[in-house]
């Protein structure tokens, strides 16, 4: 990461100038003589004030999504701008993966399991590349830190994102956004909402953002100018509110998404052998690379929700379905690939061997169905119970076109084809009560049963120009597995006084057995096949939260602040990379997590919000007879029995040639973990006309990461520090504003390849634009 002394200096001026504080939960409304307004969540499936709720949960509101996501940003902005919350990909917009608390999975496989659910109005979303799904037209983002294995469900030891879209109205509103920035990149959003016909309300709401190829490949054979990091994005939703009756309310959902573009690229030998960080070989617009690059997602969604008001009790029925197809091909070697080229592998633009490979998604169907019933009015008793149904259907395709050094099979042609069938089914049974004992206390349990099965099959086959050594082991593999568990959380909220609500939380969560088999580079040839294909046991977490809630300073303060420790038993674990390329899941017998969250937020005076958030995470993975390969593939004839990078944990087994070495990675801080993450806003108006004129500026810090489970010199990233202002007038019904993010031009490495060589991928740069937006 670079330029941190001149973001100091530009964060100290922004203070200076009246414009900085503390972090991020929500641009909350203000309310008479500057306060902040009451917010509402669903955490608990109900409506509640943020509060009253026994969670650690940031919110962030649509407002605070349009500053993040300006310039056509995807989820991925959300990263460090919430404690505890880090979200990256090396697939670009396809394939987000979120980790909370330092739990995540950096397996890059489509059908990969992540231990952090995104729920979207009410819908879980298990597939990554329907996690990709476009923020837009949204009321609100719920980050809920810890397992919410209760009300949520399987795959949420860690938490959940859950998104809730703005609703349609039985009056006529709606608003129109548009911006235009560096790159000739386009942001555009509305949204139209109102009556149609006395029992009918609609809204639609679309999306579209595109944004020029800017990186410049740059190739012996000439430079292709402009060539990457180009993309199109469409996305709409459609929502139709009918109410037969008073007590009947069926809400209609149609949503799909078209996205085109280049996929994540790669960069070849940006680190240094030894040495910490991005590399002089490093240029954000320039790029070395043979191989294919391009991304295409197609997804599409119908649901219906049903509230029915029984008076007592409402019942609650959401059964969604949703479909999907996607392609995303890039140079894994992350450049031009030089087969064996002399003397020195670990030079700039010097590759092993080369490698290409296309992952697609030919056919995704996931069929959801909840049924729950729910108490209404204010009882000493409330409770809720239901039903929930999961079915997926997923195919993935995964091709080669590397020519391992093969110099008479041309690049190009796919000569490794695996071919992955995956069937899940799952359903859970659950129930919460709380009880109100007394003004100031009230105890909440909760239980569910999970039962999960999996079924999956892989083929693998090659290209008969593939080179025969290479051949085998070739067939097929079928395996399934299946779990049942119990989760279950319970809670105390005591009142201290009016502001202050003191919490404590004990849940239990769980990760249902996940398979991985994506072998397009097999073990050696003498190996069985199946030993390619691994199986991930199921984890359970058990988790202990206390904080507190308060509203300070006549309501001009927020301040909400949590510990939190947890043990994880059977940890599914991504091992990714090494000398095969391959995924591999592995169990560690337990990871310890423990640390802090704060938010706050603050209105001094008439005009000016500040927020902040901070969290600290320590994790460390328990298990002394714990494994993995490091540093990727070595070679024979240059670098014999050494290791690609710089080895930090102890080495089991030294480096073989074109084999990596085996470490213990026993006391490891799990991958995108980062100790700290720090974040800050500040906004001021000033009246002017008949509206206001505004300055607005956010930032975000994250400490050190590592990239894999091992620990080596090369593969993290030190620190990374974001920021963006948004200045503008605003009246209304318009608003106009010039914005800029990445303010300093931080440059940080994001994820890496250890494969072949030190290859890895970086943040967006600084863009700049401007903003024109109106409603109604």
């Amino acid at each position: 990461m670079r330029h941190f002394p001149s973001a100091i200096a530009i964060s100290v001026a922004l203070a200076s100038a009246g414009w900085v504080a503390p972090a991020v939960a929500q641009d909350a409304p203000a309310v008479d003589q500057g306060g902040l307004g009451e917010i509402i969540v669903t955490a608990q499936r109900r409506e509640e004030n943020l509060q009253d709720v026994p969670i650690s949960i940031t919110t962030v509101s649509g407002d605070k999504l349009d500053a993040i996501g300006a310039g056509g940003q995807d989820v991925r902005a959300l990263s460090a701008r919430v404690p505890s919350l880090v979200v990256e990909s090396s697939f670009g917009r396809t394939f987000p993966r979120f980790y909370i608390r330092g739990l995540g999975n950096t397996d890059f496989d489509f059908n990969a399991s992540q231990p952090v659910s995104l729920v979207y109005d009410d819908v879980v979303l298990e597939n990554p590349i329907l996690k990709g799904f476009p923020v837009f037209d949204v009321d609100r983002v719920e980050v809920l830190r810890g397992p919410q294995g209760t009300l949520f469900g399987r795959n949420t030891p860690a938490g959940i994102v859950k998104f809730d879209s703005a609703k349609p109205t039985d009056y006529l509103s709606g608003y129109g956004r548009v911006s235009y920035g560096r790159f000739n990149a386009v942001n555009a959003q509305g949204a139209v909402s109102g009556p149609l016909g006395e029992k009918v309300d609609v809204r639609l709401s679309a999306l579209y953002q595109r944004q020029d190829d800017y990186v410049d490949n740059v190739l012996p054979g000439g430079t292709q100018e402009n060539a990457l990091e180009g993309f199109d994005e469409f996305a709409l939703r459609f929502q139709g509110l009918v109410k037969p009756t008073d007590n009947l309310d069926i809400l209609l959902t149609g949503q799909l998404r078209r996205l085109n573009g280049t996929a994540r690229v790669f960069r070849a030998n940006v680190f240094t052998r030894g040495e910490k960080g991005l590399n002089e070989n490093f240029d954000r617009f320039r790029v070395s690379t043979d191989g294919q690059n391009e991304q295409r997602v197609r997804t599409g969604n119908a649901s219906a929700r049903i509230t029915w008001d029984l008076g007592p009790v409402s019942l609650i029925s959401v059964t969604s379905l949703w479909k999907g197809h996607a392609t995303s091909v890039g140079d894994v070697d992350g450049g031009f690939g030089a087969n064996f080229l002399p003397p020195n592998l670990y030079g700039p633009g010097e590759i092993p061997f080369t490698a290409e490979t296309r992952d697609s998604v030919p056919h995704l169907s996931q069929f959801t169905q909840e049924v729950r019933i729910a108490s209404n009015g204010n009882t000493p008793v409330s409770y809720q119970a239901g039903f929930f149904y999961f079915d997926e259907d997923l195919d993935i395709v995964s091709e080669n076109y590397s020519t391992l050094g093969d110099p008479l099979n041309a690049p190009g042609g796919v000569n490794i084809v695996v071919s992955q069938m995956q069937r899940s089914k799952a359903y859970g049974l659950f129930g919460s009560l709380t009880w109100q004992a007394t003004d100031q206390l009230s105890i909440t349990g909760g239980i569910r049963y999970n039962d999960d099965k999996r079924r999956y099959e892989v083929v693998r086959s090659h290209d008969s120009q593939f080179p025969v050594f290479l051949q085998n082991p070739l067939g097929t593999v079928t395996r399934r597995v299946s779990d049942n568990n119990v989760t279950w959380d319970a809670n105390i909220t005591y009142a201290a006084t009016d502001d202050i609500n003191l919490y404590a939380r004990v849940a239990r969560g769980y990760r249902a057995p996940s398979i991985q088999g994506r072998i397009l580079f097999p073990p050696a040839t003498a190996t069985p096949l199946e030993s390619g294909v691994t199986i991930g046991d199921s984890e359970t977490i058990t988790s202990y939260e206390a904080g507190l809630k308060s509203t300070l300073l006549d309501g001009r303060a927020r301040f909400n602040l949590s510990g939190f420790l947890y043990d994880l038993n059977d940890a599914q674990l991504t091992a990714v990379g090494g000398g095969v390329n391959a995924n591999r899941l592995i169990n560690a017998k337990n990871v310890r997590g423990y640390g802090i969250e704060a938010d706050l937020e603050l209105a001094p005076v008439d005009g000016m919000l500040l927020t902040a958030g901070l969290s600290y995470n320590h994790t460390e993975i328990r298990d002394p007879n714990l494994t993995t390969a490091a540093c990727g593939a070595t070679r024979v004839d240059t670098f014999p029995n050494v290791s690609l990078c710089t080895i930090l944990d102890p080495i089991v087994t030294p480096a073989a040639p074109f084999a990596p070495a085996i470490v213990n990675i026993d006391g490891n801080s799990l991958p995108q973990a980062p100790r700290w993450i720090a974040n800050w806003t500040a906004k001021y108006g000033v009246p002017m006309g008949d509206g206001e004129l505004y300055a607005f500026t956010d930032w975000s810090y994250r400490s050190k990461i590592n990239f894999f489970l091992y620990e080596s010199v090369e593969f993290q990233d030190g620190h990374q520090l974001e920021g963006g202002v948004r200045v503008g007038y605003k009246t209304d019904s318009f608003d106009v504003a010039a914005f800029v993010r990445n303010l300093t031009n931080d440059k940080s490495a994001v994820g890496a390849i250890d494969f072949n060589n030190l290859t890895g991928f970086v943040n967006e740069p600084r863009i700049w634009g401007v903003e024109a937006g109106f409603k109604f």
